[in-house]
């Protein structure tokens, strides 16, 4: 029951933070990113661009590159998808060939992948699933989840989840759920004309 309580109380603050607000993100003078979920919406796409939120730099230790820093940094002026993943995580693995599928269209019209591994404890089995569906994008490797704590009020339990990021690396959608390509294709390219 100790246990039990904890759990309750946070999805109660949980639900009451995303029930008091219509807007998807709450923008301050600085216009960062703070997210809210508006009526518990899994799919929240931010427009016009000017309403967008910025979020802080993400960067941390790469999953491909043992002893270097990956992040935002790395794809600066690029549309950038933002991918959420474990290889502990089901729907992942059906996800991820297909997010590369994505990043192979619209690489050349300057669209960049990020990954960020979370609750992967065992380094092995994350590289394990990067090699055995050819990925080419890097992730950043976070076992704890705390890259997602730069990322005001985001959900760091949803996994997998999905953000794209304008060219000014402003929030310009979210999935909170598994992505179809087709709609993640739409999107990207939408973004990428802007």
């Amino acid at each position: 029951m100790r246990r039990l309580l904890p759990l309750l109380l946070g999805a109660l603050l949980l639900l009451a933070g995303c029930s008091t607000s219509k807007d998807a993100v709450a923008a301050g003078n600085s216009q960062e990113f703070t997210f809210v979920a508006p009526g518990g919406q899994s799919t929240i796409l931010y427009d016009p661009p000017q309403t967008r939120g910025k979020i802080p730099e993400l960067s941390g230790d790469s999953l491909l590159h043992d002893g270097t820093q990956v992040g935002l940094q790395d794809l600066a002026g690029q549309v950038v998808v933002v991918n959420i993943w474990g290889s502990w995580c089901g729907p992942c693995r059906t996800e991820a060939p297909d997010l590369e599928f994505v990043l192979q269209q619209t690489q050349a019209r300057g669209v960049g992948l990020l990954g960020i591994d979370v609750r992967d404890f065992d380094r092995s089995s994350a590289e394990d699933f990067v090699r055995d569906r050819k990925l080419t994008y890097d992730s950043i490797y976070d076992p704890p989840g705390r890259t997602l704590a730069a990322l005001s009020g985001y959900p760091r339990n949803v996994v997998p989840s999905t953000l794209v990021l304008d060219r000014q690396h402003r929030v310009a959608a979210v999935y909170l759920t598994s992505i179809r390509p087709s709609d993640l294709l739409a999107t990207v390219n939408r973004i990428a004309a802007e």
